[in-house]
């Protein structure tokens, strides 16, 4: 069974999230991180396939915190995929700095909010 760990800023968002991923794909166990400062040890000790962090303009969700996380992640979970996701609407520059972690290597895929879920759930699937 492929397990994913959500952690978002809202729980309402990450409710809805995890739904539409277990109505879309098989065999998934989605967990929704209790805080930020708890993701990297349940990613350590859950081992996910995936773990979907959403970046914001506010701690604990800023960028600089994700890279934190995903530090202690890719040392503790190697073979977790790190996939930000960031509202490119809302704040451009941010969006701007989340893709260009992914070209300097440092994620695994990132995925801006207005895409569709049928998109994100294809997108973790084929991580």
């Amino acid at each position: 069974m492929k397990t994913i760990v959500l952690d978002m800023q809202s729980e309402l968002y990450a409710q809805a999230i995890r739904r539409m991923l277990v109505q879309e794909l098989d065999g998934v166990q989605v967990t929704i991180a209790r805080h930020p400062r708890e993701t990297a040890e349940e990613c350590r000790l859950l081992r996910p396939s995936a773990l979907l962090m959403e970046v914001t303009g506010y701690t604990p969700w800023k960028l600089e915190e994700r890279r934190s996380v995903r530090d202690a992640v890719r040392r503790d979970a190697p073979d977790c995929k790190v996939m930000l996701l960031v509202d490119e609407v809302a704040d451009r520059g941010l969006a701007d700095a989340v893709k260009r972690e992914k070209q300097a290597g440092q994620i695994d895929a990132f995925l801006f909010a207005s895409a569709s879920e049928k998109y994100l759930a294809a997108m973790l699937d084929s991580l």
